[in-house]
Parts: C-alpha cells; sequence; structure tokens
C-alpha cells in the first residue's frame, strides 16, 4: 500500500513538472481575467507565478484574492439624525454657508465636501484635542478615562499581547463590568495570533464581550493575511476616543530591546468626533459579533462635555468594503492643495504613482517636503522598499530623515501648518486599500502646528539622508531595494 502511494505521489509530480508551462497559463489567465485588480499589482503577482510555478498561485489565493467588496463586508446604514447631519452639512456647503472659525480653513472646504459624500464623515468643529507622542503618557491617560467609565467601554485593537500592559487594562475593564459599565473588546484575528482563546475565555467569563475579526481557521491558519482590521479606537461612554498608531503591547511603552523607545502618534478626542468614532467601532463590531448595535440608541448619545473645544474633525475611514480609498485620497488632495509645507511621519513608505508624482512635483516647486522613517526595520522586505521610495523623494528635492532614537510608527502628516491627516493608515498601498483604516483629519493650525512641532523636535534625533549618503549605498542595500520595490505592489 505504501509504495502504491509513493508510486502516485511521483507520477502526480512528475504530471505537474511536465505540464507546468500550460497550468502557469491558466493560472495566469485567472489572475488576470477574473480578478479585478491594479495593473502593476497583476504584474507583480505574474511575475512571482513565473519565478515561482504553483507555488505562487498558493501564495496568491493567500495573499492576492480580490474578495468580492458586497459579498465580504457589507455597511450597515445609518438612518436618523446621521443621515440628516450629513444631508445638512452637504447643502451649506453647496449653497456656501459652511463657516470655519478660521478663515485660512476655507480652501479645503471641497475636501471637506469629499468626505461628506465618500465618507459620510460629519465635520464637528467643538472638540477638544489632546496629543500624544509617547506610550506612556498614552496609556496613563487611556487607563484613567476607562477607570472613569460609567455607561459602556468600547475597545478595538489590531494587536494585543498578553504582557503586564494588557493584564493592567484587563484588570480596569473586568473591575469596570463589576460595576454595571458595558465592556466590548473587539480584536484582528491576525494581529492577536500570539493571544490564546483561554485568553478572550477569561473576559468573557469576567462579563466581557468579545469579537474576533476575520477568525482563523482550524485554530491558528490565517487564509487571509490581506483585509486585516488595522485600527485602533476606544470610545468611553460616547464622551471620549482614542484613535492612532499605538497598539497593545510591551514595544509601545519603549520596553522591548529589538526596537527602543517607541515614537507613535495617538489623540485623544473629546467633542462631537466621538460619535463618528463611535459608529465606526459599531460598524466593524456588527459585521464580527454579527449583532446590530444601531438599535441601541444610548451608544450614539452625546453627553454635555466639560471642555468645549473648537477643533474641526472629520473621522474618515476605509478598506475593501469602501467605494473608494478614502484616507489615499485625503493624503493625495492635501498634497495636492499644499503651498508651503508637507510633513510626513510614516513607518512604511510606499506610494502608488498618484501619491508618489504628487510629492514630487511639491518638493520639486518650492514646497517644503520632509518625510521621516524609521531607521530600523520591523518588516524588511518593507522597508527595503520604502527605502528605494526615498531615493526617490531624495531626487526630487524632499528632505528625508531616518528617526534614530528608537522605532517610528507614526501615521501622520501636516500640510502648511493648518491641516492634518493622522490616525492608523501608513503611506503605503497596503494601508490604501487592503487594510481597514482609520484617520482623523483635522483643520486647525493649533493642532497641527503641535503635531509639526514634534516633527522637528524629531529631527534633533534623526539623520538626513543627503543625496550623496543615498548613492553611496552599498552594493548589498541596492539589490535588496530593487527586489523588494519591484515586489513592492504585493507588501
Amino acid at each position: 500500500m505504501l509504495e502504491l502511494m509513493v508510486d502516485g505521489v511521483q507520477t502526480s509530480f512528475w504530471w505537474v513538472m511536465n505540464h507546468l508551462l500550460i497550468i502557469n497559463i491558466i493560472f495566469s489567465i485567472l489572475i488576470i481575467f477574473f480578478q479585478r485588480q491594479n495593473p502593476t499589482t497583476v504584474w507583480a503577482w505574474l511575475l512571482v507565478l513565473y519565478f515561482i510555478p504553483v507555488l505562487g498561485f498558493v501564495l496568491y489565493l493567500v495573499l492576492g484574492q480580490n474578495f468580492h467588496k458586497d459579498r465580504m463586508f457589507r455597511m450597515k446604514e445609518i438612518e436618523g439624525e446621521m443621515k440628516y447631519a450629513i444631508r445638512r452639512q452637504g447643502e451649506s456647503i453647496y449653497k456656501k454657508k459652511l463657516r470655519l472659525r478660521d478663515p485660512e480653513q476655507g480652501r479645503y472646504r471641497n475636501l471637506i465636501l469629499y468626505n461628506l459624500n465618500e465618507g459620510e464623515s460629519v465635520l464637528t468643529d467643538n472638540n477638544d484635542i489632546q496629543i500624544f507622542t509617547d506610550g506612556k503618557e498614552k496609556f496613563k491617560a487611556l487607563l484613567w478615562e476607562m477607570d472613569h467609565a460609567r455607561n459602556y467601554i468600547h475597545l478595538q485593537y489590531y494587536i494585543i499581547k498578553n504582557d503586564e500592559l494588557w493584564k493592567e487594562i484587563e484588570e480596569v475593564l473586568i473591575r469596570k463590568v463589576k460595576q454595571g459599565v458595558e465592556v466590548r473588546v473587539l480584536f484582528d484575528s491576525m494581529g492577536c495570533r500570539t493571544m490564546h482563546n483561554r485568553d478572550w475565555e477569561r473576559l468573557e467569563t469576567a462579563g466581557i464581550q468579545v469579537a474576533e475579526f476575520f477568525p482563523a481557521v482550524l485554530g491558528s491558519l490565517q487564509l487571509r493575511v490581506n483585509y486585516r482590521n488595522h485600527r485602533k479606537i476606544v470610545v468611553i461612554d460616547g464622551r471620549v476616543g482614542f484613535v492612532g498608531g499605538f497598539n497593545i503591547g510591551r514595544e509601545y511603552l519603549g520596553r522591548d530591546k529589538k526596537f527602543g523607545y517607541w515614537r507613535d502618534t495617538h489623540i485623544c478626542i473629546q467633542g462631537s468626533a466621538v460619535v463618528s468614532l463611535a459608529v465606526r467601532f459599531i460598524l466593524d463590531w456588527n459585521y464580527a459579533a454579527r449583532e446590530n448595535l444601531f438599535l441601541d440608541d444610548r451608544l450614539f448619545a452625546v453627553p454635555e462635555f466639560e471642555r468645549v473645544g473648537r477643533e474641526p474633525v472629520q473621522i474618515i475611514s476605509s478598506g475593501p468594503d469602501s467605494r473608494n480609498p478614502v484616507i489615499r485620497n485625503n493624503y493625495l488632495r492635501l498634497i495636492h492643495m499644499a503651498k508651503k509645507s508637507v510633513y510626513i511621519q510614516t513607518p512604511y513608505f510606499i506610494p502608488d504613482s498618484d501619491i508618489l508624482n504628487a510629492l514630487k512635483i511639491a518638493a520639486k516647486s518650492g514646497i517644503d517636503v520632509r518625510i521621516m522613517i524609521p531607521c530600523k526595520p520591523d518588516h524588511p522586505f518593507v522597508y527595503w522598499a520604502t527605502y528605494s521610495y526615498m531615493g526617490d523623494m531624495i531626487a526630487a528635492g524632499a528632505k528625508c530623515y531616518t528617526y534614530d532614537k528608537g522605532f517610528l510608527h507614526s501615521k501622520c502628516m501636516c500640510v502648511d501648518g493648518l491641516a492634518t491627516c493622522m490616525g492608523t493608515a501608513n503611506m503605503d498601498i497596503r494601508s490604501f486599500a487592503l487594510n481597514f483604516e482609520v484617520n482623523a483629519t483635522i483643520y486647525s493650525a493649533k493642532t497641527t502646528s503641535k503635531l509639526e512641532e514634534a516633527f522637528r523636535k524629531d529631527i534633533e534625533t534623526a539623520t538626513l539622508v543627503t543625496r550623496k549618503k543615498y548613492q553611496n549605498r552599498g552594493l548589498v542595500i541596492r539589490v535588496k531595494e530593487q527586489v523588494c520595490r519591484l515586489l513592492s505592489p504585493l507588501l
């Protein structure tokens, strides 16, 4: 029997080898004609298929499939006051009745309208914004706000690691449940793969509701490496909301020797924009938990605020469920509108051709374009692709830096000292189209100036990559760049 099985395997293997050209042609036809992909991405996959026959198609099934959006993630229509607010604000913009407190912000009227039409993102202008660039400060504030919750805590992170930071957060969540506070934890299956079922069961036993986004099959097998929920959102009582780059883990406190100090950007919002974050969380929760929390009006109530700010904010989101890449288009539109400066911090800089060309045109037009990336990789292939695109920007006249103090994970773009787009989305193709992301577009000189000041402070512990330095890189680095750049549409 064993000999027959061995003979069968050998026969199948040689049959595949003898018909490899035909099999590759069939797979290529499937990729080209049966999946609507960007042409650049198609060519990259065909290249993989050419060099890694058969196995390349298996990789495509895991990494490259373009699941039909309507089947994969159907958005819940929001009725009532939200729809009315969107329609009313749209009419106000069309009739040029929308008044921003800062007259200079009027130039962003068209972008506000775009976000309203494409992302159903209402502009609110009564927000207080607190900026965090240090993990210890951010999590200290988060723990304090959760400890003062009265009605509910909604917590969503891409990565949660079962270490001392999570244990501290879990302790607060369990204590609040005992006090009658509703607690929901939404996590991404891929990002939280180091957690175990018993960790989530412990929460559920304590009365915390838990939902998993795109669960693994057969325990830990991930069939969807793409389409991950990369959002980081916390909403407490509809009163306060957190959004930004920090996940939950000891490295985000700077306690991991591999990364050293962790430089990120997160904000805490108090004001009506928190309702938009609440809606974003509930859309994701409803999909993952198969519930309909829109029936619970308490979750959308706008409480009385002790501090009433004046920061105009739109919460924007995008992903495979979006009709258009809203966050990517915000980045692009802001770059096109820049008159003086564009400051970008991102751990991964793999822009599409439109973003890259817009930045190069800006730099060649005398606009102060500055881009900062980490000095060390957490994903080597992505890092060397990033470094190659930095070379394009250096040649165009942009000032490009590598952050030397530790690891830079901030996802933030500031324009002209007037507007900021920041949140969970990197400046790369994956964040533009393949992951579920959420950003805040902030039309405020006050907040933008603070973030630009943080950027300039980071320059003190960063290295300027000059043309000479970039041109003198070694042969090994050049080869890494070219290979990784070729694969960049897949990264």
